[in-house]
């Protein structure tokens, strides 16, 4: 199989999160009155962020505290992306992105944050020179699980084939979302949300460890770690 986009998640898939969405996701509902456990947020990783805060407030939602609520998340994710330390590449993040697109397969991100909260991750990062694009889950019409957000870059790039995509994320929902999509290849990794255990049931093809695992399923090589080793030499 020729893979031509690799369509990764960013919040525990490519980029380290050290409990910063929990942490916003209580600190916005206990401010709004809801308070909340931050082991509750974790079922919620994922989707758009005004559907998670829907479902956390469940029949005390209304499409006015809705928007409060996350007004006020977006200022606090905005904070710690830009100012907190922690915010780092997820190991063999960066390695697999420069292996994939040296092979031709073009890099994506996608996210159930708002545009401003993933701009504001690829800034930090300084990862615009990194990737071919990047997409949120306001800039559709519904966000993950749905497959808006994977055609609209399928569309981006040209690619009529939606098996030509490789989708890889951290969650159920990313892995729905590649199912949803057509995508070619489905790979769910253990570094965010959910341990193998949790995500085994939703049946993606493969769950790895860690993205150094990527390349050797997309036929690439063996190990990204090679090309780290490699770069160090050098």
């Amino acid at each position: 199989m020729t893979y031509r986009l690799a369509l990764f998640d960013i919040a525990g898939t490519t980029v380290s999160d050290p409990g910063f969405v929990a942490q916003a996701f209580v600190g916005a509902m206990t401010a709004a009155g809801h308070p909340i456990e931050a082991e509750t947020c974790r079922a919620l990783m994922g989707y758009r962020k005004p559907e998670a805060i829907a479902r956390l407030l469940g029949d005390a939602a209304t499409p006015a505290k809705v928007e409060a609520i996350h007004d006020d998340f977006v200022a606090r994710m905005l904070r710690c992306y830009r100012e907190a330390p922690g915010v780092a590449p997820l190991p063999g993040a960066e390695s697999t992105f420069a292996l994939l697109r040296a092979h031709g397969i073009q890099v994506a991100l996608n996210t159930g944050f708002s545009r401003d909260i993933a701009e504001a991750i690829v800034a930090r990062l300084d990862w615009h020179g990194r990737i071919d694009a990047l997409i949120a889950s306001d800039e559709v019409p519904e966000g993950r699980p749905a497959p808006h957000m994977a055609q609209a870059l399928l569309r981006r790039f040209g690619l009529d084939d939606a098996s030509a995509l490789v989708k890889i994320g951290d969650t159920e929902v990313d892995i729905n979302e590649g199912r949803n999509a057509g995508a070619g290849l489905v790979v769910a990794v253990t570094t965010g949300a959910f341990t193998r255990a949790e995500l085994e049931p939703y049946r993606p093809d493969a769950i790895v460890d860690s993205l150094f695992e990527l390349p050797a399923l997309l036929g690439i090589g063996t190990d990204a770690r090679d090309d780290d080793a490699r770069g160090r030499a050098a």
